[in-house]
């Protein structure tokens, strides 16, 4: 069995304070152990928060995040932190859901990424983004992210 190489994270097993913003948290990568095979990692972050920059009010949203590594896996630690440093900031849906899948992209140089943001509606409309960097690779296997649409009353 493999071992993952740890020794260069600085948040996990720490006390770490959360980050003011998304710009000021720290994302940290670990190598992943089973490069000769594709495969997809799934992160869901299912309370997710923002605030609208306009009026300052939250914005909750549903996030699922699928990744094929090539080298590198996310720290989960240090990818909570940073996703929690969104409740503090204000940007529109887009901006965000982008910004966590650039933010990624950069770190981690994935085969494959892609994102669904499921967001609750203000206003009685959601605003839902979704975004990948391309086709995943062949063969691999890729669930659905299993969120319904918004339904409202109906």
């Amino acid at each position: 069995m493999t071992k993952t190489d740890v020794s260069g994270l600085s948040q996990l097993g720490q006390t770490v304070a959360a980050p003011h913003s998304p710009e000021g948290a720290v994302l940290e990568r670990v190598p992943a152990s089973h490069n000769d095979i594709d495969y997809v990692v799934r992160f869901t972050a299912p309370e997710f928060t923002s605030l609208c920059p306009m009026t300052g009010q939250p914005d909750f949203a549903h996030i699922v995040i699928d990744y094929v590594p090539d080298g590198w896996l996310v720290e989960s630690k240090s990818l909570k932190l940073y996703l929690h440093a969104f409740r503090n900031h204000g940007a529109f849906h887009e901006d965000c859901t982008l910004d966590i899948a650039k933010r990624l992209v950069d770190l981690l140089a994935p085969k494959w990424l892609r994102i669904g943001a499921y967001w609750y509606p203000r206003g009685g409309i959601p605003i839902d983004v979704f975004w990948q960097t391309g086709k995943p690779p062949e063969g691999v296997w890729l669930p659905d992210q299993g969120v319904q649409p918004y339904r409202g009353r109906g």
